[in-house]
Protein backbone atom coordinates (compact mmCIF):
# COMPACT_ATOMS: atom_id res chain seq x y z
CA UNK A 1 0.00 0.00 0.00
CA UNK A 2 1.37 3.76 -1.02
CA UNK A 3 1.79 6.04 1.60
CA UNK A 4 0.18 9.65 1.05
CA UNK A 5 3.68 10.79 0.01
CA UNK A 6 3.85 8.07 -2.75
CA UNK A 7 0.53 9.11 -4.30
CA UNK A 8 1.40 13.23 -4.16
CA UNK A 9 4.59 12.52 -5.90
CA UNK A 10 3.08 9.44 -8.60
CA UNK A 11 -0.33 12.48 -9.35
CA UNK A 12 2.65 15.25 -9.25
CA UNK A 13 4.60 13.01 -11.74
CA UNK A 14 1.55 11.84 -13.65
CA UNK A 15 0.39 15.89 -14.01
CA UNK A 16 3.84 16.31 -16.11
CA UNK A 17 3.23 13.64 -18.46
CA UNK A 18 0.31 16.09 -19.74
CA UNK A 19 1.55 18.75 -21.94
CA UNK A 20 -1.20 20.68 -21.60
CA UNK A 21 -0.87 21.04 -17.83
CA UNK A 22 2.18 23.37 -16.45
CA UNK A 23 4.15 21.96 -13.57
CA UNK A 24 2.85 25.18 -11.58
CA UNK A 25 -0.59 25.29 -12.21
CA UNK A 26 -2.04 22.89 -9.52
CA UNK A 27 -1.14 22.04 -6.03
CA UNK A 28 -1.73 18.12 -5.00
CA UNK A 29 -2.42 17.19 -1.55
CA UNK A 30 -3.00 13.71 -0.08
CA UNK A 31 -4.61 12.37 2.92
CA UNK A 32 -5.60 8.79 3.54
CA UNK A 33 -5.36 8.32 -0.13
CA UNK A 34 -7.63 11.37 -1.30
CA UNK A 35 -6.52 13.65 -3.86
CA UNK A 36 -7.01 17.40 -3.18
CA UNK A 37 -6.15 19.58 -6.74
CA UNK A 38 -6.14 22.99 -6.12
CA UNK A 39 -4.69 25.89 -8.02
CA UNK A 40 -5.98 28.14 -11.27
CA UNK A 41 -5.72 26.88 -15.01
CA UNK A 42 -7.52 28.73 -18.17
CA UNK A 43 -9.23 26.09 -19.78
CA UNK A 44 -12.13 23.56 -18.85
CA UNK A 45 -10.37 21.16 -20.71
CA UNK A 46 -6.99 21.41 -18.15
CA UNK A 47 -9.54 21.23 -15.15
CA UNK A 48 -10.98 17.76 -16.76
CA UNK A 49 -7.26 16.82 -17.72
CA UNK A 50 -6.16 17.29 -14.19
CA UNK A 51 -8.57 15.21 -12.56
CA UNK A 52 -8.73 12.73 -15.32
CA UNK A 53 -4.50 12.22 -14.60
CA UNK A 54 -5.14 11.98 -11.17
CA UNK A 55 -7.68 9.31 -11.21
CA UNK A 56 -5.63 7.02 -13.23
CA UNK A 57 -2.55 7.17 -10.43
CA UNK A 58 -2.59 3.92 -8.45
CA UNK A 59 -3.28 3.99 -4.69
CA UNK A 60 -5.60 7.04 -5.35
CA UNK A 61 -9.26 6.78 -3.46
CA UNK A 62 -11.12 9.96 -4.46
CA UNK A 63 -10.12 13.13 -6.27
CA UNK A 64 -11.54 16.41 -4.48
CA UNK A 65 -11.13 19.65 -6.52
CA UNK A 66 -11.02 22.97 -5.53
CA UNK A 67 -9.58 24.02 -9.18
CA UNK A 68 -10.50 27.20 -10.78
CA UNK A 69 -11.32 27.94 -14.11
CA UNK A 70 -9.65 31.58 -15.08
CA UNK A 71 -10.09 32.92 -18.92
CA UNK A 72 -7.59 34.83 -19.91
CA UNK A 73 -8.58 38.21 -19.76
CA UNK A 74 -11.82 37.67 -17.83
CA UNK A 75 -12.49 38.84 -14.49
CA UNK A 76 -13.44 36.26 -10.90
CA UNK A 77 -14.92 38.79 -8.99
CA UNK A 78 -14.24 37.99 -5.25
CA UNK A 79 -17.21 37.78 -2.71
CA UNK A 80 -15.98 41.51 -1.39
CA UNK A 81 -16.24 42.47 -5.14
CA UNK A 82 -19.88 41.48 -4.94
CA UNK A 83 -20.59 42.91 -1.79
CA UNK A 84 -19.47 46.32 -3.10
CA UNK A 85 -21.65 45.62 -5.99
CA UNK A 86 -24.94 45.25 -4.22
CA UNK A 87 -23.96 47.99 -1.44
CA UNK A 88 -23.16 50.07 -4.49
CA UNK A 89 -26.52 49.12 -6.59
CA UNK A 90 -28.60 49.56 -2.96
CA UNK A 91 -27.49 53.24 -2.31
CA UNK A 92 -28.34 54.04 -5.98
CA UNK A 93 -31.74 52.75 -5.70
CA UNK A 94 -34.05 55.54 -5.09
CA UNK A 95 -36.59 53.16 -3.95
CA UNK A 96 -34.82 51.14 -0.95
CA UNK A 97 -33.69 52.50 2.22
CA UNK A 98 -29.65 50.97 2.24
CA UNK A 99 -29.41 51.54 5.99
CA UNK A 100 -32.32 48.94 6.65
CA UNK A 101 -30.67 46.21 4.64
CA UNK A 102 -27.73 44.08 5.55
CA UNK A 103 -25.60 41.91 2.80
CA UNK A 104 -24.01 38.86 2.95
CA UNK A 105 -21.94 37.28 0.52
CA UNK A 106 -20.40 33.56 0.87
CA UNK A 107 -19.30 31.65 -2.23
CA UNK A 108 -20.64 34.11 -4.84
CA UNK A 109 -24.13 33.77 -2.83
CA UNK A 110 -25.69 36.74 -1.39
CA UNK A 111 -28.17 37.11 1.01
CA UNK A 112 -30.48 40.50 1.84
CA UNK A 113 -31.12 41.01 5.66
CA UNK A 114 -33.91 43.33 6.46
CA UNK A 115 -32.81 45.13 10.00
CA UNK A 116 -35.04 47.10 11.71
Amino acid sequence: MKTDFEIQQDVMAELLWEPALKDNQIGVAVSQGVVMLSGIVDSYYKKVLAEKATKKVSGVKAVAEEITVKVPGSKICTDIDIAKAVLNALKWSSTVDETKIKVQVEHAEVILYLTS
